[in-house]
């Protein structure tokens, strides 16, 4: 971590080479308890005020990347320094609601029915959290996982909307209104929302491609959700096609699995994350892309530096 000192503060001196903590390799996230030499005549609490108010804090791309799961950018202001991340909310709310539809999905302990005992989940963890979270990356500047968390949020919410009789949205697909779930067996439903299903996995590809920034955990996630979304949305046609396919089960249960592993790396990724706000004594590898690839800007700064 480095600090740089306020104008003309004469009572700070800075950090000498190795003064600064670490935890295994990398910087902590905030720390103004050795920053500076204080002055003999400057109590440590004026210090730390002076520090807090007057410098500004940096942490390495690979910290910052693990953190907030998108590269390091600057923005304006010390809004990183008066909130907290909000990253871990919003896996939180991922993980409840997918990690319980992936056991659905594979029929463990005799599960099914789409998940749809998990409604709740889908509403107050998937879509409440994960929105709630979106929103704290946009305050924070962090345009990336804003907009995955917001999608995901509102992925969420639909799907547990397209569960709930009030929105008839397969009530809408019967042949008889006053048998409003007669409509999920119609092909108009099921063909119907497999597309969302469809495009659902080009969205998770298009973030596939940019979470090669990020790290490698991300990266896997993003690769594993573009066949789940495509066996869903297979199994979709082919109950649209016939009611009673049989290779309908095959396709649930593949795209179970797939997501089931994404449960995994992400509850690894969001043990990882806390790990690291609260400055544990170790710290779990998610494999940092960030400095990897290099950014538009970084080049072209080479580019002109190397010219120059």
């Amino acid at each position: 971590m480095s600090y740089e000192a306020a104008q003309n503060n004469e009572s700070l001196q800075p950090p000498t080479h190795g003064s600064n903590r670490t935890n295994g390799n990398s910087p902590l996230e905030k720390d103004f308890s050795n920053g500076y030499d204080l002055h003999h005549n400057m109590d440590e609490g004026e210090a730390l005020k002076r520090i807090q108010t007057a410098g500004s804090i940096s942490i390495s791309p690979e910290l910052f990347e693990k953190l907030y799961l998108s590269p390091q950018n600057k923005v304006s202001g010390d809004l990183r320094k008066t909130f907290g991340n909000p990253t871990p909310l919003c896996l939180v709310g991922f993980l409840l609601s997918l990690t319980p539809l992936s056991c659905d999905l594979m029929g463990w302990r005799g599960s099914g029915g789409s998940g749809a005992a998990s409604t709740g989940a889908y509403f107050f963890f998937g879509g409440l959290l994960m929105i709630l979270g979106a929103i704290g990356e946009w305050i924070l500047g962090n345009t990336f996982p804003f907009v995955v968390f917001g999608s995901f949020g509102a992925f969420w919410l639909t799907f547990g909307a397209t569960l709930q009789p009030f929105y008839n949205a397969w009530g809408a697909y019967s042949p008889d209104p006053t048998k409003p779930a007669e409509g999920l067996t119609t092909t108009g439903f099921n063909a119907s929302f497999a597309f969302f299903l469809l495009f659902m996995g080009l969205l998770c590809f298009i973030y596939f491609i940019c979470a090669l920034r990020t790290n490698i955990v991300f990266v896997l996630i993003f690769i594993l959700l573009v066949p789940s979304f495509g066996c869903l949305a297979g199994a979709y046609w082919h109950l649209a096609m016939d009611p009673t396919s049989t290779i309908v089960t095959p396709l649930l249960i593949a795209a179970g699995a797939m997501t089931f592993v994404i449960d995994m790396l992400g509850w690894y990724l969001f043990f990882g994350i806390l790990l690291a706000s609260l400055d544990f004594p170790f710290s779990l590898p998610v494999g940092d892309l960030s400095r990897m690839i290099k950014g538009g800007s970084e080049k072209a700064r080479d580019k002109g530096e190397h010219s120059a």
